[in-house]
């Protein structure tokens, strides 16, 4: 019998994305599938939408907004499921999606995570910026995906192809073995929005499991679809990140990675200040004032066994700063070959 999946969509305001994906969702083509909508509080018609047009769709309602990590733990406590999957309002799925995945992580029960190839919606042959074909991370921290440098997007021509192990899952459209995710006590709620997805396979790596990325599964994502640019954006990336850090790094590394972290973020809000982004220079200058008070506070959420970062899989050992600002690469391939 197949195992059970639980596809759990967080909504926020998203009753544009409802109806325009969810058809596909509902279409997929495995069986042992439950389709959930877990509402954060939308203030649009979102439940009235799923009221009237998608009656045989689970939901879930909380009262308030919880964020992405705080939404989806709230949720995930509600529901019992072999998989589930967290995918976000604004993917379109394509028929097959599932069965590829549940396929790999069924044959080795050692991958904690997994996630399909994801292209961007508005340009199908271009890899999306929320994980690509795979996450990975460099030796201080910073993200980088199979297909995504910064900012740099890849054009898709079959080069990330292969399924094989990274750092990270997207949570854009993320399958996580259930009983992993209770055990090391789902996502950080602290984080709010970005990043809690890292910081999660992060903390799987350390207890033992695995990630990995399997492109034979392709979906498209809108991409910022619940979140818009601006300031908070700003904060939350660069406080969540610098939180992982201190949370998951060993004492060794942390006492000269944060301060040079630190020393590079400033670099990056005085470039932006030089640039006329007054709101980027301003969020980063309040990430590290929240994660300095935090630190002093004594934060921290768990207490794996600490290894250190390049002995893990899907981690670049170098910087990717000086790769990609100064020697100029763009490319995934260029910098971790």
């Amino acid at each position: 019998m197949q195992p059970t999946v639980a596809i759990v969509i967080l909504n926020y305001n998203g009753q544009q994305y409802l109806r325009q994906f969810l058809p596909a969702v509902l279409a997929s083509s495995y069986a042992n599938k439950r389709v959930i909508v877990a509402d954060n509080a939308s203030t649009d018609h979102s439940l009235q939408v799923l009221q009237a047009q998608f009656p045989t769709v689970e939901v879930l309602v909380n009262t308030q907004n919880d964020g992405f990590a705080g939404g989806y733990n709230w949720a995930l406590q509600q529901v019992k499921s072999d998989y589930y999957v967290l995918l976000n309002s604004d993917v379109e799925v394509t028929p097959d999606w599932i069965e590829p995945i549940i396929s790999l992580m069924e044959n080795d029960k050692q991958i904690a995570a997994c996630q399909p190839k994801l292209l961007a919606y508005n340009n199908k042959h271009s890899f999306e910026y929320a994980g690509a074909s795979g996450g990975w991370i460099d030796a201080l921290g910073y993200p980088l995906s199979r297909g995504r440098v910064f900012d740099v997007l890849e054009a898709d021509n079959g080069q990330y192809e292969t399924t094989e192990p990274i750092f990270w899952a997207s949570g854009a459209a993320m399958f996580v073995r259930s009983h992993v995710y209770h055990q090391l006590g789902g996502l950080d709620a602290f984080f709010f929005a970005h990043q809690e997805e890292i910081d999660l396979c992060w903390r799987m790596q350390l207890a033992g499991y695995r990630i990995m990325v399997c492109p034979k599964s392709v979906v498209y994502h809108v991409g910022a679809g619940t979140l818009p640019r601006g300031g908070r954006k700003v904060f939350l990336n660069f406080r969540n990140n610098l939180l992982m850090l201190a949370k998951n790094l060993p004492i060794k590394e942390k006492l000269y990675k944060m301060p040079l972290r630190f020393l590079l973020d400033a670099v990056s809000a005085w470039k932006g200040l030089l640039h006329g982004d007054s709101y980027f220079f301003i969020a980063i200058v309040k990430a590290h004032f929240a994660v300095c008070f935090l630190l002093l506070k004594g934060y921290t959420k768990h207490q794996l066994p600490k290894k250190q970062l390049c002995s893990l899989e899907g981690v670049y050992k170098g910087s990717i700063v000086w790769q990609h600002f100064v020697k100029q690469k763009t490319k995934f391939t260029e910098i971790v070959g």
